[in-house]
């Protein structure tokens, strides 16, 4: 972004006629300011929601950034540069309806929840190609997946499945293949969005199907690639409709939102990745109203930052070392169909 900019904050328009990312650049203190839109030359699905989290992701250090334009199946490739964000590439996602993106090194998989599948890319030279014959099946075609993310040493792949209140993961060999899904119940309903320790715990929130104050959380390790075992059953929020989860970058914390109540809520993670619930009300957007979603820790670790779809405001707080979130402030400049959000 530009020279002075402390980092960015990125989301996609999802606008079914010409989807863009809209950039913010990010100041020290953690205030935003608006930088423009770019064009992805892909889709949106033009809905208000999105209902997956990593539709935009962030790869190699922040150089990349891609997204999913689920309503032209598709993902499209940016380079990240001072001057803003230069598109780079458009590739078929290898399935319909792609609504999630895994990085790890130039290794790149897509859930497309359209197809119920999911299918591989390598990001080399600055072009996104097809890693042919990697298309794999979720657990079922009612799957619904959520989410899916590499474990940290890129090893296990997993996706959440709502439809099938379940969890699947893929081992990934050497030539970057995925072997699986080998799948194991959720501990709550409704598995949604999730994120990983550096360690490689698993924390996922659980929607139980939107019931009022049943929004939960719980935690798994990867016993063997492909393979999750697991670590705390699910603990409650006492909120409603939980949506995404960050993982702190000193893993001792992950907030979660919760869409139901515009609340975001804090989970202390042990060192085993066992998870206990800290704070119930750790910050909000618009409190007993809907709209909290997608979610995003910069990569000093300092902010959070947050989509108030409903209210079209990105949302910031700086991170304490306790764990406790000090809001920033409210950002304009986003459209009623808004979905997904990377921070750097």
């Amino acid at each position: 972004m530009q020279n002075d900019s402390q980092g960015g904050v990125y989301l996609q328009t999802n606008d079914a006629a010409k989807n863009e990312i809209v950039a913010y650049d990010r100041a020290a203190d953690g205030s935003l300011s608006y930088v423009g839109a770019y064009e992805t030359g892909g889709r949106g699905t033009g809905k208000p929601h999105l209902p997956s989290q990593s539709s935009i992701v962030l790869s190699d250090a922040g150089r990349w950034l891609l997204v999913a334009n689920a309503g032209s199946d598709d993902v499209s490739l940016f380079a990240v540069e001072d001057a803003g964000l230069r598109h780079a590439h458009t590739v078929s996602s290898g399935g319909s309806t792609p609504t999630s993106i895994a990085v790890h090194e130039r290794l790149v998989y897509v859930l497309n929840n359209g197809s119920a599948t999911i299918a591989g890319l390598v990001l080399e030279n600055g072009k996104l190609e097809p890693l042919a014959g990697s298309t794999r099946p979720l657990s079922g075609d009612g799957a619904d997946g959520a989410q899916i993310a590499f474990s940290p040493d890129g090893r296990t792949l997993v996706v959440t499945e709502r439809g099938t209140n379940s969890i699947s993961a893929y081992a990934i060999d050497e030539r970057g293949y995925a072997d699986g899904p080998a799948t194991i119940p959720s501990a709550g309903q409704t598995p949604y969005g999730f994120d990983f320790t550096g360690e490689g715990a698993l924390v996922v929130t659980e929607a139980f199907g939107g019931d009022i104050g049943k929004a939960a959380a719980s935690s798994y390790a990867v016993a063997a690639p492909g393979q999750l075992t697991p670590l705390t059953g699910s603990v409650g929020d006492t909120r409603s409709e939980v949506c995404w989860a960050a993982v702190s970058k000193d893993d001792r914390y992950v907030y979660v939102t919760n869409f139901g109540d515009c609340t975001i809520s804090s989970y202390s993670i042990g060192e085993d990745g066992a998870i206990e619930l800290a704070e119930a009300v750790a910050a909000s957007t618009r409190m007993g109203k809907a709209g909290i979603r997608d979610e995003a820790i910069s990569s000093n670790g300092r902010f959070l930052y947050a989509l108030d779809a409903d209210a079209q405001k990105v949302h910031g707080w700086s991170v304490g070392a306790d764990g406790r979130l000090a809001e920033i402030g409210a950002f304009e400049g986003v459209p009623p169909t808004v979905a997904g959000l990377a921070a750097s």
